[in-house]
């Protein structure tokens, strides 16, 4: 339960409409080095799943766990392919299944970043969401050349 500077109950504060109290706006505000320290928690000052150390794919880790463990069966098939002496044309066709699906994963990581770390960043404003801007498009830059 979070409270609020003066111990009330945030969930009864009208400030703190998403369960993040006044005083953690108030401590992000701070570390940040904000000047104009919002009264309420807005969508500037707000903490975020970001701030707390956690990532866009956190909460979907468990799936791309299995997703990377299959693509990984999929790199030791080629390595059993080749040593098995398989027709190349057989070696290729699996080369490029797992770059697809390599690539796949690459693309719903970049929607994760997209809507967690960049959205973040949106929120907070300033010099922040251009870094996380040119970030992505770098990331996507470097898939293209792939």
């Amino acid at each position: 339960m979070t409270t609020t500077e003066a111990g009330a109950d945030a969930s009864s504060s009208p400030d703190a409409t998403d369960g993040t109290s006044v005083k953690d706006v108030t401590e992000v505000t701070a570390a940040t080095g904000a000047k104009d320290a919002p009264s309420t928690a807005t969508a500037v000052g707000v903490v975020t799943d970001h701030d707390r150390g956690i990532h866009g794919y956190h909460h979907e880790k468990q799936e791309h766990l299995k997703r990377l463990r299959r693509i990984e069966g999929q790199i030791r098939g080629l390595q059993r392919m080749v040593d098995e002496d398989v027709y190349c044309i057989d070696i290729l066709t699996q080369v490029s299944a797992s770059t697809k699906a390599l690539q796949s994963f690459a693309l719903q990581l970049l929607e994760e970043h997209l809507r967690h770390c960049v959205a973040d960043a949106a929120v907070k404003g300033g010099d922040e969401i251009d870094a996380k801007v040119r970030e992505a498009t770098q990331a996507i830059a470097r898939m293209l050349r792939t």
